[in-house]
């Protein structure tokens, strides 16, 4: 895979402009306690441009295409303790640089290599102290002026670059989100038919037991682990929206409502359903069921190439909109018609975040929601709710590769006015969705989302 990653260093090496010079470090290894860290992730700029995994590396690219990576020496003694460091040696043939230092270096090596450069690029406000670093950089090169070296005197946020090219997965990229959105939705599956039947057996469930099972298939399959904290949540835990597995029973009669996705190659899955838990729903569970999921399924027709990043939400907010007139949530005395929900923003209540985001080698992934070409196109309304004055820009226009995420939901809690049958019912529905010229391809349909297919699964 090294001309993968030489291609895309090609690429934004052609960006940087006539002497420009890029650094794009990986990201710093955290402390947990006295003498343990936690588990490491790399820094997604920095995989996107090198495949490297090691901590302790940073890469410099320069407009020519020349490219200088700086890494951990081979140590034995640290390897037996931390495991193996590819090393300078051998990285220039492993990952198809054209130069490779001891990160021990990078100090004294740095200012050379900017010297005579017209425009520093770096990651802007991702690295605690790396501004710092770039400006005691550069105030070396220029204490080298009396010897002829011009100093950089411009400087750019990498990551506008980046952010454009990784919006637009690749086939190798698409490829590995298809596999980890199998593994994903194998858990899902799993934690499931578990929930319904510890519950058959009368078994005390509970949301960490659920937990469990997505953790081992993901692993089972080869993820090397979570690509964010699972959300587990039963009965009335599902209204809190990023509620995190805990030790709440799973009682028969309650949804369960399950956030989970895994991380594979550095790519993530984001899948999300709503169950219930021993597997049969009750009748305004269903309805609010069937609600959301009509909703996704509107979104789902307009994900396609040519239209727009919030036609997905706004296809949502119509039929949610209609349904909570409709199953009495919202009073129609009181609200009117959907549009008139949808212009006083009363929907808010029950659904309070956005239908989509970006997905990719992070869950909430880079790139602008605003359309480039048209960013001057603005225009301001009042917030109905806050009264805070709000600027619109047109939304992003969607092309072929890029993810996204479909994620409707519906939350209830207690409220004057709010029928008591559907209190504390929390659902969201969610699959991760590439865009194409037609329909969008759904990744993570390996886990079924239509009400009777649910109940069939969990009889299974």
């Amino acid at each position: 895979m090294t001309s993968v990653y030489a291609q895309r260093r090609a690429r934004l090496a052609a960006q940087l402009g006539a002497g420009g010079i890029a650094i794009i470090p990986t990201a710093p290894e955290r402390g947990r306690n006295r003498d343990n860290s936690y588990l490491y992730r790399h820094d997604s700029y920095f995989y996107y441009l090198t495949g490297f995994t090691e901590p302790q590396a940073t890469l410099v690219l320069a407009a020519d295409g020349s490219s200088t990576l700086f890494c951990q020496p081979k140590d034995l003694e640290r390897e037996i303790w931390d495991g193996y460091r590819l090393g300078p040696e051998a990285a220039v043939a492993s990952l198809g640089v054209d130069a490779a230092y001891p990160v021990t270096e990078l100090g004294s090596r740095l200012p050379r290599l900017l010297e005579n450069q017209e425009r520093v690029w770096y990651p802007f406000a991702t690295h605690e102290g790396l501004a710092a670093q770039v400006e005691g950089w550069l105030t070396a090169v220029r204490a080298r002026s009396r010897y002829g070296a011009l100093c950089p005197t411009a400087q750019g946020d990498v990551c506008a670059l980046l952010d454009d090219m990784r919006l637009v997965k690749d086939a190798y990229e698409l490829d590995v989100m298809r596999r980890a959105g199998v593994i994903s939705a194998r858990a899902h599956v799993r934690a499931m038919q578990r929930s319904a039947r510890m519950l058959r057996a009368g078994e005390d469930c509970r949301e960490y037991h659920l937990d469990a099972e997505l953790l081992h298939e993901f692993r089972q399959g080869g993820a090397q682990g979570v690509a964010y904290d699972s959300i587990v949540a039963a009965g009335a835990n599902a209204c809190v929206l990023h509620y995190r597995a805990g030790n709440t029973p799973v009682r028969a009669g309650e949804l369960v409502l399950i956030d989970a996705g895994c991380e594979l190659d550095s790519y993530a899955s984001d899948i999300t359903r709503t169950f219930p838990a021993d597997g049969r729903f009750t009748g305004p569970q269903r309805a609010l069921y069937e609600l959301v999921l009509e909703s996704q399924k509107a979104a789902i027709a307009v994900t396609r190439a040519g239209r727009r990043f919030n036609d997905p939400h706004d296809a949502t907010v119509a039929v949610l909109a209609q349904g909570m007139l409709d199953l009495g949530l919202l009073d129609k005395s009181t609200y009117g018609t959907a549009q008139d929900v949808i212009d006083a923003r009363a929907y808010f209540q029950f659904y309070m975040h956005r239908t989509g985001h970006w997905l990719g080698m992070d869950v909430h992934d880079c790139g602008s929601y605003v359309e480039a070409s048209e960013l001057g196109q603005s225009s301001q309304r009042k917030d109905p709710l806050s009264g805070e004055t709000i600027t619109n820009r047109p939304s992003r226009i969607l092309h072929p590769g890029m993810v996204t995420t479909i994620e409707p939901g519906i939350y209830v809690r207690p409220a004057p006015g709010v029928p008591e049958q559907f209190h504390h019912i929390g659902i969201r529905i969610e699959d991760d969705a590439v865009v194409t010229d037609g329909d969008c391809e759904l990744l993570t349909r390996g886990v079924p989302v239509e009400p009777d297919d649910i109940e069939a699964l969990m009889r299974a």
